[in-house]
């Protein structure tokens, strides 16, 4: 695997009383979220080859919404990517390590806890991306590594190349 884009699912429903957390929904924002950021990633050349989704409506809907704008990916929907940490993330992603680009959608605090680890292990090309990923992780957030050449999965060889966040694409805010 040359590139790595790590995701996590797009704005959701609140949490509530007759919801469960797995079957929470997509809002309208969440929908057009998920789909501008495929489009920023298919701009930038960035189309992942292989998708592994969690199993959560949330994040299979995100998915679907991206997945309008890719060409050619294979989506592989995974029970084990539903509230993943770092490491079942990390073991994931090295069982599913393919040439070209992998991209994972996932949830907080796993899927953003596993971009640290690999910014902490292989370090950045952008430091402002950098600064902005040690911050938060918000919906449809995607920060996107890379290495020199096709690859075994090893953090250490990966490094930061950008994050883009949903919220600084958005023409208007959908309520």
């Amino acid at each position: 695997m040359k590139r790595l884009i790590l995701m996590r699912h797009a704005k959701t429903e609140p949490y509530g009383e007759g919801i469960d957390d797995f079957g929470r929904a997509l809002t309208e924002q969440g929908h057009a979220d998920a789909r501008r950021i495929a489009e920023e990633l298919v701009a930038m050349d960035w189309s992942p080859q292989h998708i592994l989704v969690s199993t959560a409506r949330r994040a299979r809907e995100t998915c679907s919404e991206a997945a309008k704008v890719f060409e050619g990916e294979k989506v592989r929907p995974m029970e084990a990517l539903y509230l993943c940490g770092v490491r079942g993330l990390s073991d994931v992603v090295k069982q599913n390590d393919r040439e070209g680009t992998l991209m994972v959608i996932g949830h907080n605090p796993g899927i953003h806890d596993f971009a640290l680890d690999i910014l902490r292990e292989g370090g950045s090309l952008d430091h402002y991306a950098s600064l902005r990923l040690s911050e938060k992780f918000p919906t449809s957030c995607v920060a996107l590594f890379e290495r020199e050449e096709d690859g075994s999965f090893v953090p250490a060889a990966f490094r930061l190349t950008a994050l883009l966040r949903a919220k600084d694409f958005r023409e208007v805010e959908i309520d």
